[in-house]
């Protein structure tokens, strides 16, 4: 090809190009994926959201520790103190643990009986019953 001289050489690509574009002047067939395809695709991509959202429930309503030691045991509060340290108030039974929990530990901070509920009495914060609490535990730990 080298060997061709440069006006041979325009007329072999403008042929070549005339070749080419006749091929892509040809009408292009009907789709190769049929309707029926589609739906198939379209029905089994339905049933594995379906699979995913059934497993996600069977998950939540059979996840064993859920019920927390037969109803016992509750969160009352929680707060950051820190990147990554919290105090959690948790009730256990008639008795409410104040704990630090960090990355590698939890620690009990302090103990008492839990309060007692009065009926007339309009229901308060949870962060404002927390602030109180945290100030007695912190006051009690100062003390001893």
């Amino acid at each position: 090809m080298n060997r061709l001289a440069p006006a041979a050489r325009l007329r072999l690509y403008v042929i070549s190009a005339l070749v080419c574009s006749a091929h892509a002047a040809e009408p292009v067939p009907p789709s190769a994926v049929p309707t029926v395809g589609l739906l198939q695709v379209v029905l089994a991509l339905g049933l594995v959201l379906a699979a995913i959202v059934a497993f996600g429930w069977l998950l939540r309503r059979w996840m064993p520790g859920q019920s927390g030691a037969g109803g016992l045991l509750r969160v009352v509060a929680g707060v950051m103190v820190g990147p990554k340290e919290r105090l959690v108030l948790v009730e256990l039974g008639d008795t409410w643990l104040l704990l630090g929990v960090a990355t590698s530990s939890v620690s009990l901070l302090h103990s008492m009986p839990k309060p007692p509920v009065d009926p007339n009495a309009a229901p308060s914060a949870p962060a404002a019953s927390f602030a109180r609490l945290f100030k007695q535990a912190m006051s009690a730990r100062r003390g001893s």
